[in-house]
């Protein structure tokens, strides 16, 4: 697919994120469209293993919302109990994930998901510090984690 065409799916995605089909808005839209491919086009020239990472990717966002909606769930139905029973604590999480990308992307997923929240990453990059509301059974959050995003993670973004 060519740079002109991704433009204008960036330009058209543009108009319909923000509702204004104005010309000023199209021409900012056309704008940001060609610094943003200016700025990647390097990493655009072999296109097709790119677009084979699309379902990836896709799987990912798609474990992500269910993930989110699942333990935002959780997280309300411990809040509106009567009795707030809780085992919060913080942990060490091996990471298979390697690159700066990979940490980043796995740290920020896991804490954007209610009831857990990333804390720091070790100096060697081989640990991540996980804090959640519920560590009664850590193993099977370690197990989650990895059969989860950071498989997804891998697939997605490893050539």
């Amino acid at each position: 697919m060519s740079l002109y065409v991704v433009g204008l799916l960036f330009v058209i995605v543009w108009l319909a994120i923000t509702g204004s089909f104005t010309i000023a808005n199209t021409l900012f839209g056309l704008l940001a469209a060609a610094l943003s491919l200016g700025i990647v086009r390097h990493q655009l020239a072999n296109s097709q293993t790119h677009w084979g990472r699309v379902p990836a990717i896709l799987s990912l966002a798609a474990l992500f919302i269910k993930e989110l909606a699942l333990s935002a769930w959780t997280v309300a139905r411990l809040v509106v109990r009567p009795k707030l029973v809780l085992t919060p604590g913080i942990f060490a999480y091996p990471l298979t994930v390697k690159t700066d990308f990979e940490i980043t992307l796995l740290a920020n997923l896991i804490t954007l998901t209610p009831g857990t929240l990333s804390v720091d990453v070790s100096q060697d990059r081989k640990t991540l510090f996980v804090h959640a509301l519920d560590c009664s059974d850590v193993e099977a959050t370690r197990t989650s984690i990895a059969e989860g995003f950071e498989r997804k993670i891998m697939r997605a973004f490893r050539k």
